[in-house]
């Protein structure tokens, strides 16, 4: 048996193993697909395992991600790190082998996997940026950014719409340096996919404008090589490598469904190593292999070594490019708080447009930010203009037709934001967030800070309805951990919600809308801070008013009425919950006293998020239905957004107060 063949089985055996020791995992894809990960790693894949984020590595994404001991196996042998320690104790509490790959937790590990499809899109992302980048910075003889993007997918993963969309969409643009190779083994959880996946998927492919190859058995090393070779060679569109595999190959349980999502057993395991011919110790690597897999990631070293002897005469003759290069890289960000004009907002306008401004003057700032839009930038007001439109035949555009795909531009985001290099910024209406919802909640969950533009963010989006009128979407975002929502209520709010994206690493969504909402004075850099006093009353309130977005406008308005009976009121503008959640307690106290128990809460969207702060007295001016179409300031007052109701609300919880004051006063 030759050695590289010991690989493949040394990849299959310790998979098996480590899924068996933890009673958890899927081992039939590790053992299937076993001989695309070691020829990939092997023979193609460049990169440095001492230096494993090296600008210039070529990107592995196992969409598949439950596949994830295949991966852990494969960084194991060609020396990312991951110890047999690590292999023991796969799926653990703490471990640096969880259940599904997790971006941060383990070196090698490009992208978080597990929710299908999606790391077909973070790919066709990471292609995207390599191709941008290259056309930035590359010169005659300099190819600075220059390498492929290889994912690995199985059937779920094209059953998914995400991968759909993704593909479509790199098919469009040509995206010649990625190379997708699909795991075909034609079995899923429930068992075969003729009933459920029947289509022709070479000709879908091929009408996508993808390079189609087939390899008729994944176990012949030689003919995956050369299809792999075959893929490299055509640069003018993306290539997808079909290899035929065997779910479980070489167990008892090959080709079924049994083998798919549950460990083998203890006695189907020992068959599976008779069939391999395995005679090693539980968890060994033979010496052979260890060194035939050492030997090939030392040599890939020199993968390293070339790109900084490249690099360092790159700089001497290009110093500038090479500054900014490095200013990308580096995920360096100049402080945008104190542009020029950046906060300068006089007449009444929609926070969208508010926020096309803003972009505007920070995209010279931010020469890294790449834009993109649901076939919506005309209405997001994200287009920078100026910069191009990212196309096969300007690769240098920094503004992205994502076509009406909400998903997969989510998905292609973080896998811009994951490459390096670049902001990415994407838009569409906040209703159809829906559609977006897992690439969102991959954002948080890696801790990437892509930005994401949501406007049209009410019932005021007016004649368009029920269908196009955001309602639970704002709660459904901020139950997302490790997000920030912004939803300014002015231009200046607008410009600090971009302030405070632009200086954190978490996902930010900013929250704009379509009608025109008054500048007020005193509005900007304190928004950073989640929630502030936007005007005041002498003394202790008698009541406090708290808005968000267009409502800060009805609250401003309620004061006017209930000041002039003589009540002493506060305004609070909050703007994003979750950074006012971060302030200490004395910050709190001072916008919101607990002895201020007559609070009213308005904001044009779900009422969940607001209980908390309107207390036991509290009203709150919300959305408990869907809307209705009509006229935005006639749906307005259909659902009670008017400033005479807020302040009726405001009198109404003032009694409230008076009345459990007088209760606790009285003893009862």
């Amino acid at each position: 048996m030759s050695v590289q063949q010991k690989s493949v089985d040394t990849i299959r055996i310790i998979s098996a193993e480590a899924i068996q020791k933890a009673n958890s995992g899927h081992p039939g894809i590790c053992i299937g697909a076993a001989p695309i990960g070691y020829e990939l790693f092997s023979d193609f894949l460049r990169f440095s395992y001492k230096n494993p984020k090296w600008d210039n590595r070529d990107r592995f994404v196992l969409s598949a991600g439950h596949g994830s001991m295949l991966l852990y196996s494969l960084l194991h042998l060609f020396g990312f790190g991951v110890t047999m320690d690590d292999i023991k104790n796969f799926r653990q509490l703490g471990s640096r082998t969880p259940g599904h790959p997790e971006y941060g937790r383990t070196p090698g590990v490009e992208t978080s996997t597990g929710p299908l499809g999606q790391g077909i899109a973070n790919a066709v992302g990471m292609a995207v940026a390599e191709a941008h980048l290259a056309a930035r910075f590359n010169k005659p003889g300099y190819p600075v950014v220059d390498h492929f993007t290889y994912c690995l997918c199985g059937d779920g993963c094209l059953e998914e719409g995400i991968g759909y969309e993704a593909c479509s969409f790199a098919g469009a643009q040509k995206l010649g340096k990625l190379i997708l190779l699909y795991d075909s083994n034609d079995i899923t959880i429930e068992g075969k996919i003729d009933g459920t996946f029947s289509e022709d998927v070479p000709t879908r492919f091929a009408a996508q404008g993808w390079q189609v190859i087939r390899v008729r058995d994944a176990n012949n090393l030689f003919a995956l090589r050369s299809a792999i070779k075959r893929a490299q060679h055509d640069l003018s569109r993306p290539s997808i490598i079909i290899c035929k595999t065997v779910i479980g190959y070489g167990s008892p349980l090959a080709g079924s469904a049994d083998v798919h999502g549950a460990p083998m057993g203890e006695d189907n395991l020992k068959k599976t190593k008779e069939f391999f011919g395995w005679t090693e110790q539980p968890f060994t690597v033979p010496a052979d292999v260890k060194e035939h897999c050492k030997q090939i990631a030392e040599r890939k070293l020199k993968y390293e070594r070339d790109w900084n002897d490249m690099y360092a005469r790159y700089e001497r003759a290009y110093p500038v490019f090479a500054a900014l290069y490095k200013q990308f890289m580096s995920g360096s960000r100049p402080d945008i708080k104190n542009i020029e004009g950046l906060f300068d907002f006089e007449k009444p306008e929609a926070t969208r447009a508010s926020g096309g401004k803003v972009l505007a003057k920070l995209s010279p700032v931010m020469a890294n930010i790449m834009s993109g839009s649901a076939d919506l930038a005309p209405s997001t007001k994200t287009e920078l203009k100026g910069a191009g439109y990212f196309l096969p035949e300007n690769r240098a555009g920094k503004n992205i037709h994502y076509g009406i795909r909400e998903h997969a531009m989510a998905g292609i985001c973080n896998g811009i934001q994951l490459h390096g290099g670049l902001q990415a910024l994407c838009s569409t209406f906040f209703s159809f967030t829906d559609y977006m919802k897992a690439g969102i909640r991959m954002s948080a969950l890696m801790n990437i800070p892509v930005i994401y533009v949501m406007t049209h963010d009410s019932i005021g989006v007016g004649e368009d309805g029920p269908t196009h009128q955001p309602m639970e979407q704002l709660i459904s975002l901020r139950s997302i951990p490790g997000i920030k929502v912004f939803r300014p209520c002015d231009g200046r709010e607008t410009a600090a919600a971009y302030v405070s994206a632009l200086s954190g690493s978490c996902p930010t969504a900013i929250i704009l809308s379509r009608q025109n909402l008054p500048q007020y004075p005193g509005t900007g850099l304190k928004a950073l801070r989640g929630a502030y006093v936007l005007s005041d009353c002498e003394g202790t309130p008698d009541a406090i008013l708290i808005g968000t977005g267009s409502e800060v406008e009805l609250c401003m308005g309620a004061k006017d009425i209930l000041s002039a009976k003589g009540r002493k009121v506060r305004v609070v503008s909050m703007p994003c919950i979750e950074e006012f959640e971060k302030q200490s307690a004395e910050y709190k106290e001072s916008v919101l006293p607990r002895g201020v128990r007559a609070r009213v809460c308005v904001e044009a969207g779900s009422h969940f998020s607001w209980y908390p702060y309107s207390g036991d007295c509290g009203e709150v001016v919300c959305m408990k239905t869907f809307g209705t179409s009509g006229p935005a300031k006639q749906v307005f007052e259909h659902f009670g957004f008017t400033k005479e109701n807020v302040a009726a609300k405001a009198e109404l919880s003032m009694r409230k107060a008076a009345a459990l004051v007088s209760e606790i006063k009285s003893g009862k």
